[in-house]
């Protein structure tokens, strides 16, 4: 019997109906799903879980410990504890210039305050002022400032002229921040991505209250729509093959017809019935229960059975070739 297991906190409707679905499906012939049950965790010892869905280890750092060791002995984690513990914010928008995928003008800013265990002498490397004149005159006002790496619009900040920045830099403690142009929107979208193949687009409205996010139609219709759908499907999957990323989502912000891709490091997105609604519900339970399925009808046990994105690929490609032709 194949075991897939889901990794979980406070969230209730998606755990239940994903493990219900898997079920139906299989009958639990020959696959099963259920929570995971972790009573101790031995190194180089293998769970008996096939695949495991994490949708809580970026909030408690025992289960991202206990996910690598079990993507070693050869479980599929989805998604990669390796490749998510690595990624961040910055750099996904430093990737997405990379491949062409339009974003916000950003630029990185220092934390306000020094991290632990530093001194002046730890940043004698970085200019002192910074060049802010640059930055505000690349950016413009009003602004984004955000972290760097992290989520669920933590400490995310409107910032209006350079006193504004500085008063709400002041806040942010040891967080490293973005400073991020705002881009004025006629529409925004929400994508799930599963397996690299499977997109569903949602129009959102981040402005409204929690649970009306969903609750919105598309402005843009007509052939101007079916065009910018399928350019935000390319889009989409153009960052999370890069990425390697199993199970995400991608959002965009439309400005004057072209979609910017404004957030797409959520490894563990919104699943809750109650603020994505019925239909979304219905789409992301079937579609991850038939993913995570596939995903257990192939694992081979013992074998590297992590996803990594073609931006890790073709580094290692790239870095053996740069040997074989070495040791020539």
């Amino acid at each position: 019997m194949k075991k897939i297991g889901i990794l979980f906190g406070m969230e209730n409707t998606f755990p239940n109906a994903f493990c219900e679905r898997v079920n139906e499906i299989t009958g639990k012939n020959g696959i099963m799903a259920e929570p995971v049950q972790i009573g101790q965790v031995e190194q180089g010892i293998d769970t008996d879980y096939a695949v495991i869905i994490d949708r809580i280890s970026q909030d408690v750092p025992f289960y991202r410990a206990y996910l690598k060791n079990a993507a070693l002995c050869g479980t599929a984690v989805i998604n990669n504890p390796f490749w998510w513990s690595a990624d961040e914010k910055f750099f996904n928008n430093c990737l997405a210039v990379k491949l062409g995928v339009p974003v916000p003008k950003t630029v990185l800013l220092p934390s306000k305050e020094r991290p632990d265990d530093t001194s002046e002498n730890s940043f004698r490397n970085l200019k002192f002022p910074l060049e802010w004149e640059s930055m505000f005159e690349t950016i413009g006002f009003p602004a984004y400032m955000k972290p760097h790496s992290g989520g669920g619009w933590k400490s995310v900040y409107q910032v209006n002229d350079p006193e504004d920045l500085w008063q709400k830099h002041g806040e942010t403690g040891q967080l490293v921040m973005m400073l991020q142009e705002e881009i004025v929107f006629t529409d925004y979208y929400r994508c799930y991505c599963l397996g690299g193949k499977y997109v569903h687009i949602m129009p959102y409205e981040p402005r409204n209250p929690h649970h009306l996010r969903y609750a919105t139609q598309p402005k843009t219709q007509g052939e101007e729509h079916k065009k910018l759908m399928a350019t935000i499907h390319d889009y989409v999957l153009k960052l999370n093959h890069a990425l390697g990323y199993d199970f995400n989502t991608v959002e965009f912000a439309v400005r004057d017809g072209i979609p910017y891709a404004i957030d797409f490091c959520n490894p563990a997105p919104d699943a809750d019935i109650h603020s994505v609604g019925a239909e979304n519900f219905e789409w992301i339970v079937e579609n991850a229960a038939r993913f995570a399925i596939e995903k257990a009808e192939t694992h081979i046990p013992g074998k590297n059975n992590c996803t990594w994105g073609t931006f890790i690929k073709e580094a290692a490609l790239s870095d053996k070739t740069v040997k074989t032709k070495k040791s020539k």
